[in-house]
């Protein structure tokens, strides 16, 4: 056990808890919504430090990011716990799990010797993903400092449920915000994640990219008949454009049935190729289809002179026309790092 990083004691021994925006109002014994973060005697403690369910070597690109150190290997580590609820988690055995689970599904890594294990790896940098990285939130923060001592790039991939407290207190060690945002409306929150509020998601991505200078890519995983409507994909394009930047990346990736919604059918490929027009119709010069191995969006084409800069089938990338962030052939910025 880890004592909690952000919390205050509150009257009558409950404990505030401050890591993700639900803030658990925590009484003595009790956990919070993410089943992690414990009142013990009036004070907070994180159940999950060191304690890490998935690890493993791969590619930057399966996060997935590819406008991000593309063609490395990054160190990728979860645990066990989530703070949402979401109906059609692809890792649902891990994010479902309770602090009981902790003893036997998960091995005992601290953050120094994850990030030895990453170096001998050959990995070039780590991500915390797999489950909400924010829901062990001193294990992530203890070793992206580490990781920055040794120059190793740092992501999280995310929900974006993490309070602005959370985001600015890792913000100096963090690079990459690899934010899903799932729909545009209460009602499909509340339906898929059974979270009431969300739009506090999209003010905590923006900061984290215009106060910690992350770098940003957006995915939304497109489910029919819950967020494939019109109104959302145009409110997420249109959102990201307008707050994040017409460079940003936009992942929109196919739904296959799992976990509470095998009753669906799969994305129809032509509905992921209109939220692409959709992504393009509003201005963003980087839109990914993603879950569809072969696909023409998978490289990278520079948006003014029509070059492909990175090619990439699957996970394997070849990087063709970079200079920096910048189109080799013509000179047009297009956000690498």
């Amino acid at each position: 056990m880890h004592e909690a990083a952000l919390y205050e004691k509150l009257e009558g021994g409950r404990a505030g808890c401050y890591t993700c925006q639900w803030r658990c109002r925590i009484n003595v014994d009790k956990l919070g919504a993410c089943g992690m973060y414990q009142n013990q005697g009036g004070k907070l403690f994180s159940l999950n430090y060191g304690k890490v369910s998935s690890l493993a070597a791969d590619p930057i690109e399966k996060k997935p990011l590819f406008h991000f150190h593309p063609g490395t290997l990054c160190f990728s580590l979860g645990t066990l716990g989530c703070n949402f609820q979401c109906k059609h988690c692809q890792n649902w055995e891990i994010s479902t799990a309770n602090s009981d689970s902790l003893l036997h599904g998960c091995r005992e890594l601290l953050p120094a010797a994850s990030i030895k294990l990453a170096e001998q790896s050959r990995c070039q940098g780590m991500a915390w993903t797999y489950n909400e990285p924010a829901i062990w939130f001193e294990h992530t923060l203890e070793s992206a400092r580490l990781a920055r001592e040794k120059n190793l790039y740092t992501v999280y991939v995310t929900n974006g449920y993490a309070t602005p407290e959370t985001l600015d207190t890792i913000g100096p060690y963090l690079d990459a915000w690899r934010v899903d945002i799932k729909g545009f409306t209460d009602e499909f929150y509340k339906t898929l994640a059974g979270v009431p509020h969300w739009r506090e998601i999209l003010d905590v991505t923006a900061r984290a990219k215009n106060k910690w200078s992350m770098h940003i890519e957006v995915v939304t995983n497109i489910i029919p008949t819950m967020n494939d409507d019109e109104a959302q994909l145009r409110g997420i394009a249109g959102w990201i454009k307008n707050e994040l930047g017409e460079l940003t990346p936009w992942h929109v990736t196919r739904f296959y049935p799992h976990h509470r919604l095998t009753h669906l059918p799969p994305t129809p490929i032509a509905t992921i190729e209109w939220a692409v027009e959709i992504g393009q119709q509003a201005g963003l010069k980087f839109i990914y289809a993603g879950n569809i191995p072969g696909h023409d969006s998978e490289s990278t084409r520079c948006y003014a002179c029509g070059k492909t800069v990175v090619k990439r089938h699957g996970y394997q990338t070849e990087i063709t026309g970079l200079d920096g962030s910048k189109c080799r052939f013509c000179g047009a910025e297009l956000n690498f790092r």
